[in-house]
């Protein structure tokens, strides 16, 4: 059975080895409870996905130094509302996919954000992380990939099902592009951390892409 990897918001973080020189820690912050996610070498690189809210409290988990990244996983606000505080107070890169950018700029004020696309690499020291575009829970919608073993779905895939759509069609587009570009190319054993909740595995959701689409949600 997979290690649901529950945080609780204001809870402690959850620190997670995930390969001799790179571990992930986990906590949660906000009303929301948005997970953020910090990927960390042993050369002291360090990438940050999605700062979501409570600046004070990521800035207690990253410590004295990092983050050199930080990835948003799309425009929507909850993902975004400490983003301002790190971009200013630790001078990181900041990523999003492309056709999120420019909203993300206007609601917090970052700008210089890196544009990805579908295959891009976003890399810090050792730690190197694909782009996956998932279209459909925002224009530019993305997940991360770390080493074909460890995927960050954000809000467009998670345990039950795929992330909220505005319709019909970008419902379509989500899960024509959640299998074609995660279950189909993905084993059963690859964890999915998602911008909320518990985690899960590509295996223990793959039976329900029939039942997904024929629901609509």
């Amino acid at each position: 059975m997979i290690n649901t990897a529950h945080v609780e918001p204001g809870g402690s973080a959850l620190v997670l080895p995930l390969s001799d020189d790179v571990r992930l820690t986990k906590f949660s912050v906000g009303r929301m409870d948005n997970n953020c996610y910090l990927l960390q070498h042993d050369d002291g690189s360090s990438i940050l996905i999605d700062a979501a809210a409570e600046p004070g409290r990521i800035a207690r988990v990253l410590g004295d130094r990092g983050p050199d990244v930080v990835i948003t996983t799309h425009r929507h606000q909850d993902h975004v509302g400490a983003l301002a505080a790190v971009a200013e107070s630790r001078r990181p890169r900041t990523v999003a996919g492309d056709d999120d950018v420019a909203a993300i700029e206007r609601q917090t004020g970052v700008a210089g954000t890196e544009p990805v696309q579908q295959g891009d690499l976003v890399t810090a020291g050792g730690l190197r992380l694909e782009v996956i575009s998932l279209v459909g829970h925002t224009p530019g919608s993305i997940a991360l990939v770390l080493d074909d073993r460890v995927l960050f779905s954000g809000d467009s895939l998670f345990p039950g099902g795929p992330g909220k759509t505005a319709g019909p069609a970008e419902f379509a587009i989500l899960m024509d592009h959640l299998t074609e570009r995660v279950f189909d190319r993905f084993g059963d054993d690859v964890v999915v951390h998602p911008g909320h909740g518990d985690s899960t595995t590509i295996g223990t959701e793959r039976p329900h892409l029939d039942e997904w689409r024929a629901r609509g949600w």
